[in-house]
């Protein structure tokens, strides 16, 4: 059997059912399916080879995954196999979001509404933060000779101020997902769900907001939309710590690309990525704003 037949063997509400099992396509880590049940749809994830590489702690997203559904924004988990490290969720039926769809009009002050949602949930199992899992990753190309992009090594003192300024006036944490890809929101019409908890933590809710407005390329006047949705108020220290944020985006996300690229089965041209993150990364730490920002979230 395949290891997906293998999941839904395990589950015993579906022994003597009429099963159907359909692949779907998207997923950067693992494999998802849709799988039907006497007619009834759910949702399971099958977790992609050495993505314990990667720094995902199964307990935390299965933990993480209930607190994000009883904050109503992320659906149910129905059934747990952990010697698979699956979950079978509840199926939303929704249109699955692209970056374009989330550029229209309206929809960056609609994430921010979600967003807000979740991070008023229960509080998740461990923490997130980028600057420590950067050093992780950085550690583990070096380890096992991955290769990363030119002039990640001398970038880190850049980084270092970035964490030293933001720690001035810390935010307090909050229960973020960490990684809101445009395919991670899901529109029923009525409310956007936010999935996929393999990174999720409690985290400055600054880089929730400013992650998933790099991942959307978002304007300025859009991150401003984002920022007052959520604040109340377009706040020129959020939008900052929002901004640096962008960055720290890139540069982690970007040396999980570098791995992926060397690890990963998956179709996707994970080494191009890399290169295309860190040199936003960089565009940004050597734009005339940056200074600027640096002292903004001082204030």
């Amino acid at each position: 059997m395949t290891i997906i037949e293998e999941v839904v063997a395990k589950i015993e509400d579906w022994k003597g059912k009429n099963i159907s099992i359909q692949s779907l396509s998207g997923g950067l880590t693992n494999t998802n399916y849709k799988v039907e049940v006497d007619g009834i749809s759910f949702f399971i994830r099958v977790p992609g080879a050495s993505t314990e590489l990667l720094a995902i702690d199964r307990n935390n997203e299965y933990h993480n995954t209930k607190a994000a559904s009883e904050a109503g924004v992320a659906p149910k988990v129905l059934h747990h196999v952990p010697e698979f490290d699956a979950m079978v969720l509840e199926f939303i039926n929704g249109k699955t979001m692209s970056k374009e769809s989330l550029n229209e009009s309206g929809m960056p002050a609609r994430m921010a509404q979600a967003i807000k949602k979740l991070h008023a949930g229960p509080r998740f199992l461990l923490d997130f933060n980028m600057f420590r899992l950067t050093e992780y990753y950085l550690n583990l190309c070096r380890d096992r000779d991955i290769k990363i992009p030119d002039g990640y090594a001398e970038r880190m003192e850049t980084v270092k101020r970035i964490e030293q300024a933001m720690s001035v006036k810390p935010l307090a944490t909050v229960p973020c997902n960490n990684d809101l890809l445009a395919e991670n929101y899901i529109d029923d019409g009525k409310q956007l769900w936010l999935i996929d908890y393999e990174y999720s933590g409690n985290n400055d809710p600054t880089f929730e907001l400013g992650n998933t407005c790099q991942e959307m390329q978002f304007s300025d006047s859009q991150i401003a939309e984002v920022c007052a949705a959520y604040f109340g108020e377009a706040k020129p220290n959020m939008i900052a710590r929002m901004k640096l944020n962008m960055i720290m985006s890139d540069v982690g996300w970007g040396l999980w690309a570098a791995i992926q690229a060397k690890i990963s089965s998956i179709d996707f041209d994970f080494w191009g990525w890399a290169i295309e993150r860190w040199s936003r990364a960089v565009e940004k730490m050597d734009s005339s704003e940056f200074e600027g920002w640096l002292v903004e979230v001082r204030r």
